[in-house]
Protein backbone atom coordinates (compact mmCIF):
# COMPACT_ATOMS: atom_id res chain seq x y z
CA UNK A 1 0.00 0.00 0.00
CA UNK A 2 1.57 3.29 -1.09
CA UNK A 3 1.84 6.42 0.98
CA UNK A 4 -0.17 8.31 -1.65
CA UNK A 5 -3.04 5.88 -1.33
CA UNK A 6 -3.00 6.04 2.45
CA UNK A 7 -2.99 9.82 2.53
CA UNK A 8 -5.57 10.29 -0.20
CA UNK A 9 -8.32 12.79 0.71
CA UNK A 10 -11.33 11.09 2.20
CA UNK A 11 -14.90 11.93 1.39
CA UNK A 12 -16.98 13.86 3.85
CA UNK A 13 -19.51 11.68 5.58
CA UNK A 14 -22.92 12.71 6.85
CA UNK A 15 -24.42 12.09 10.26
CA UNK A 16 -26.39 9.01 9.11
CA UNK A 17 -23.22 7.62 7.49
CA UNK A 18 -21.34 8.09 10.74
CA UNK A 19 -24.03 6.16 12.61
CA UNK A 20 -24.14 3.44 9.98
CA UNK A 21 -20.36 3.00 10.02
CA UNK A 22 -20.34 2.95 13.82
CA UNK A 23 -23.00 0.23 13.93
CA UNK A 24 -21.27 -1.87 11.29
CA UNK A 25 -17.84 -1.61 12.91
CA UNK A 26 -19.25 -2.30 16.38
CA UNK A 27 -21.04 -5.36 15.01
CA UNK A 28 -17.77 -6.58 13.50
CA UNK A 29 -16.06 -6.52 16.89
CA UNK A 30 -19.03 -8.03 18.72
CA UNK A 31 -19.12 -10.94 16.26
CA UNK A 32 -15.43 -11.57 16.89
CA UNK A 33 -16.05 -11.55 20.67
CA UNK A 34 -19.02 -13.90 20.26
CA UNK A 35 -16.81 -16.38 18.42
CA UNK A 36 -14.25 -16.29 21.27
CA UNK A 37 -16.26 -15.94 24.51
CA UNK A 38 -13.34 -17.38 26.49
CA UNK A 39 -11.70 -13.92 26.49
CA UNK A 40 -14.75 -12.41 28.16
CA UNK A 41 -14.53 -15.05 30.88
CA UNK A 42 -10.76 -14.75 31.27
CA UNK A 43 -11.02 -10.99 31.81
CA UNK A 44 -13.32 -11.69 34.76
CA UNK A 45 -10.96 -14.07 36.56
CA UNK A 46 -8.60 -11.51 38.08
CA UNK A 47 -11.32 -9.05 39.26
CA UNK A 48 -13.28 -11.90 40.87
CA UNK A 49 -10.11 -13.07 42.66
CA UNK A 50 -9.51 -9.52 43.88
CA UNK A 51 -13.10 -9.24 45.01
CA UNK A 52 -13.37 -12.52 46.91
CA UNK A 53 -9.78 -12.90 48.13
CA UNK A 54 -9.14 -9.29 49.14
CA UNK A 55 -12.68 -9.00 50.45
CA UNK A 56 -11.89 -11.72 52.97
CA UNK A 57 -8.21 -10.97 53.68
CA UNK A 58 -8.76 -7.29 54.45
CA UNK A 59 -12.30 -7.30 55.79
CA UNK A 60 -11.08 -5.97 59.16
CA UNK A 61 -9.57 -2.78 57.72
CA UNK A 62 -13.03 -1.24 57.69
CA UNK A 63 -12.65 -0.96 61.49
CA UNK A 64 -9.47 1.13 61.32
CA UNK A 65 -10.15 4.58 62.84
CA UNK A 66 -10.53 7.12 60.06
CA UNK A 67 -11.27 4.55 57.35
CA UNK A 68 -14.90 5.62 57.09
CA UNK A 69 -17.69 3.52 55.69
CA UNK A 70 -19.68 3.21 58.89
CA UNK A 71 -22.22 0.40 58.66
CA UNK A 72 -20.49 -0.91 55.55
CA UNK A 73 -18.51 -4.10 55.00
CA UNK A 74 -15.15 -4.07 53.27
CA UNK A 75 -16.64 -6.13 50.44
CA UNK A 76 -19.20 -3.38 49.85
CA UNK A 77 -16.41 -0.78 49.95
CA UNK A 78 -14.21 -2.81 47.58
CA UNK A 79 -16.79 -3.69 44.92
CA UNK A 80 -16.91 -0.29 43.12
CA UNK A 81 -13.11 -0.27 43.04
CA UNK A 82 -12.94 -3.76 41.53
CA UNK A 83 -15.60 -2.86 38.95
CA UNK A 84 -13.55 0.15 37.88
CA UNK A 85 -10.36 -1.94 37.83
CA UNK A 86 -12.08 -4.27 35.41
CA UNK A 87 -12.99 -1.34 33.16
CA UNK A 88 -9.50 0.18 33.44
CA UNK A 89 -7.54 -2.94 32.52
CA UNK A 90 -9.97 -4.03 29.81
CA UNK A 91 -9.98 -0.66 28.05
CA UNK A 92 -6.22 -0.16 28.39
CA UNK A 93 -5.70 -3.27 26.24
CA UNK A 94 -8.26 -2.33 23.58
CA UNK A 95 -5.55 -1.02 21.24
CA UNK A 96 -4.45 -4.60 20.58
CA UNK A 97 -7.35 -4.86 18.10
CA UNK A 98 -5.80 -2.01 16.09
CA UNK A 99 -2.38 -3.68 16.23
CA UNK A 100 -3.90 -6.88 14.85
CA UNK A 101 -5.69 -4.92 12.10
CA UNK A 102 -2.40 -3.25 11.16
CA UNK A 103 -0.54 -6.55 11.02
CA UNK A 104 -3.23 -8.08 8.80
CA UNK A 105 -3.49 -5.08 6.48
CA UNK A 106 -7.09 -4.41 7.55
CA UNK A 107 -6.27 -0.95 8.92
CA UNK A 108 -4.81 0.21 5.61
CA UNK A 109 -7.91 -0.97 3.76
CA UNK A 110 -10.13 0.93 6.20
CA UNK A 111 -8.09 4.12 5.79
CA UNK A 112 -8.19 4.02 1.98
CA UNK A 113 -11.96 3.54 2.03
CA UNK A 114 -14.62 6.18 2.86
CA UNK A 115 -14.87 4.74 6.38
CA UNK A 116 -15.47 7.52 8.87
CA UNK A 117 -12.46 7.93 11.16
CA UNK A 118 -14.57 9.00 14.12
CA UNK A 119 -16.71 5.90 13.60
CA UNK A 120 -13.61 3.72 13.91
CA UNK A 121 -12.88 5.22 17.32
CA UNK A 122 -16.47 5.40 18.56
CA UNK A 123 -17.24 1.81 17.50
CA UNK A 124 -14.31 0.61 19.62
CA UNK A 125 -15.56 2.66 22.57
CA UNK A 126 -19.07 1.23 22.19
CA UNK A 127 -17.74 -2.32 21.89
CA UNK A 128 -15.49 -2.01 24.94
CA UNK A 129 -18.27 -0.33 26.91
CA UNK A 130 -20.67 -3.19 26.18
CA UNK A 131 -18.11 -5.72 27.39
CA UNK A 132 -17.32 -3.63 30.47
CA UNK A 133 -21.01 -3.22 31.39
CA UNK A 134 -21.69 -6.97 31.07
CA UNK A 135 -18.62 -7.86 33.11
CA UNK A 136 -19.42 -5.20 35.73
CA UNK A 137 -22.91 -6.63 36.24
CA UNK A 138 -21.36 -10.07 36.74
CA UNK A 139 -18.96 -8.68 39.37
CA UNK A 140 -21.77 -6.85 41.19
CA UNK A 141 -23.83 -10.05 41.10
CA UNK A 142 -20.96 -12.07 42.59
CA UNK A 143 -20.48 -9.43 45.30
CA UNK A 144 -24.19 -9.61 46.11
CA UNK A 145 -23.97 -13.42 46.25
CA UNK A 146 -20.99 -13.07 48.64
CA UNK A 147 -23.05 -10.92 51.02
CA UNK A 148 -22.60 -7.34 49.84
CA UNK A 149 -25.67 -5.11 49.86
CA UNK A 150 -25.83 -1.80 48.01
CA UNK A 151 -28.18 0.86 49.32
CA UNK A 152 -28.08 2.79 46.07
CA UNK A 153 -30.45 0.29 44.48
CA UNK A 154 -31.10 0.07 40.71
CA UNK A 155 -30.42 3.78 40.20
CA UNK A 156 -27.09 3.39 41.94
CA UNK A 157 -26.20 0.45 39.68
CA UNK A 158 -27.03 2.53 36.60
CA UNK A 159 -24.83 5.39 37.81
CA UNK A 160 -22.04 2.91 38.58
CA UNK A 161 -22.29 1.69 34.98
CA UNK A 162 -22.18 5.31 33.78
CA UNK A 163 -18.83 5.65 35.54
CA UNK A 164 -17.70 2.39 33.91
CA UNK A 165 -18.61 3.65 30.43
CA UNK A 166 -16.89 7.01 30.94
CA UNK A 167 -13.72 5.41 32.31
CA UNK A 168 -13.73 2.92 29.44
CA UNK A 169 -14.05 5.75 26.92
CA UNK A 170 -11.04 7.57 28.41
CA UNK A 171 -8.63 4.65 28.45
CA UNK A 172 -9.91 2.93 25.33
CA UNK A 173 -9.21 6.16 23.42
CA UNK A 174 -5.77 6.39 25.02
CA UNK A 175 -4.99 2.79 24.12
CA UNK A 176 -6.13 3.27 20.52
CA UNK A 177 -4.02 6.41 20.15
CA UNK A 178 -0.94 4.65 21.53
CA UNK A 179 -1.54 1.71 19.18
CA UNK A 180 -1.74 4.02 16.16
CA UNK A 181 1.39 5.92 17.18
CA UNK A 182 3.55 3.03 18.43
CA UNK A 183 2.23 0.32 16.05
CA UNK A 184 3.82 -2.41 18.16
CA UNK A 185 2.21 -4.81 20.61
CA UNK A 186 5.13 -4.77 23.04
CA UNK A 187 5.12 -0.97 23.21
CA UNK A 188 1.37 -0.92 23.85
CA UNK A 189 1.67 -3.52 26.62
CA UNK A 190 4.55 -1.66 28.27
CA UNK A 191 2.82 1.71 28.19
CA UNK A 192 -0.46 0.22 29.43
CA UNK A 193 1.26 -1.42 32.41
CA UNK A 194 3.20 1.76 33.13
CA UNK A 195 -0.01 3.78 33.32
CA UNK A 196 -2.65 1.48 34.79
CA UNK A 197 -0.89 0.01 37.82
CA UNK A 198 0.17 3.36 39.36
CA UNK A 199 -3.29 4.78 38.73
CA UNK A 200 -4.87 1.85 40.52
CA UNK A 201 -2.69 2.12 43.62
CA UNK A 202 -2.91 5.93 43.70
CA UNK A 203 -6.63 5.70 44.33
CA UNK A 204 -9.14 4.62 46.96
CA UNK A 205 -10.09 1.46 45.05
CA UNK A 206 -8.58 -0.82 47.69
CA UNK A 207 -7.71 1.47 50.60
CA UNK A 208 -9.20 4.76 51.70
CA UNK A 209 -6.75 7.48 50.72
CA UNK A 210 -7.45 9.25 54.03
CA UNK A 211 -5.07 6.69 55.55
CA UNK A 212 -2.42 7.23 52.85
CA UNK A 213 0.45 9.75 52.84
CA UNK A 214 -0.57 13.28 52.01
CA UNK A 215 1.15 13.21 48.62
CA UNK A 216 -0.97 10.20 47.60
CA UNK A 217 -4.12 12.11 48.54
CA UNK A 218 -2.96 15.09 46.48
CA UNK A 219 -2.11 12.98 43.43
CA UNK A 220 -5.34 10.97 43.63
CA UNK A 221 -7.35 14.18 43.25
CA UNK A 222 -6.07 14.36 39.64
CA UNK A 223 -6.37 10.64 38.95
CA UNK A 224 -9.15 9.84 36.42
CA UNK A 225 -9.36 6.31 37.77
CA UNK A 226 -10.06 7.74 41.22
CA UNK A 227 -12.78 9.94 39.71
CA UNK A 228 -14.51 6.81 38.42
CA UNK A 229 -14.14 5.03 41.77
CA UNK A 230 -15.73 8.02 43.52
CA UNK A 231 -18.64 7.99 41.06
CA UNK A 232 -19.20 4.27 41.64
CA UNK A 233 -18.87 4.41 45.39
CA UNK A 234 -21.15 7.41 45.78
CA UNK A 235 -23.69 5.82 43.44
CA UNK A 236 -23.94 2.65 45.54
CA UNK A 237 -24.01 4.42 48.90
CA UNK A 238 -27.13 4.97 50.98
CA UNK A 239 -26.77 8.75 50.96
CA UNK A 240 -24.81 9.84 47.86
CA UNK A 241 -23.09 13.19 47.69
CA UNK A 242 -24.69 14.15 44.39
CA UNK A 243 -22.52 17.20 43.85
CA UNK A 244 -19.37 15.11 44.21
CA UNK A 245 -20.75 12.34 42.02
CA UNK A 246 -21.76 14.58 39.13
CA UNK A 247 -18.63 16.72 39.38
CA UNK A 248 -16.39 13.69 38.93
CA UNK A 249 -18.64 12.25 36.22
CA UNK A 250 -18.32 15.58 34.41
CA UNK A 251 -14.53 15.49 34.66
CA UNK A 252 -14.52 11.97 33.20
CA UNK A 253 -16.85 12.99 30.37
CA UNK A 254 -14.68 16.00 29.47
CA UNK A 255 -11.53 13.88 29.50
CA UNK A 256 -13.23 11.20 27.39
CA UNK A 257 -14.05 13.80 24.71
CA UNK A 258 -10.45 15.07 24.70
CA UNK A 259 -8.97 11.56 24.49
CA UNK A 260 -11.38 10.48 21.74
CA UNK A 261 -10.43 13.57 19.70
CA UNK A 262 -6.73 12.77 20.20
CA UNK A 263 -7.25 9.16 19.16
CA UNK A 264 -9.07 10.28 16.00
CA UNK A 265 -6.25 12.70 15.12
CA UNK A 266 -3.74 9.85 15.59
CA UNK A 267 -5.04 8.34 12.33
CA UNK A 268 -3.41 11.21 10.44
CA UNK A 269 -0.07 10.54 12.11
CA UNK A 270 -0.37 6.86 11.25
CA UNK A 271 -1.18 7.63 7.61
CA UNK A 272 1.74 10.07 7.22
CA UNK A 273 4.21 7.54 8.63
CA UNK A 274 2.87 4.56 6.66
Amino acid sequence: MTTTALTAPRRRTSGPTFLTHTLLLTGRQLRAAWRMPVFLVMNLVQPVIWLLLFGELFKSVINIPGFGGAGQTYLEYLTPGVVMMLALFGSAWSGTVYIQDMDRGVMDRFLTSPTNRASMIVSTLVYQSILAVVQSLVVVGIAFWAGARFEGGPVGILLLLLGVVLLTAVFCSLSNAVALLAREQTALIGISQLITLPLMFLSSAIMNTKLSPEWVQNVSAYNPFEWAVIVGREALSAHPDWATLWAHAGLLAALAVVMAAWATSAFRVYQRSA
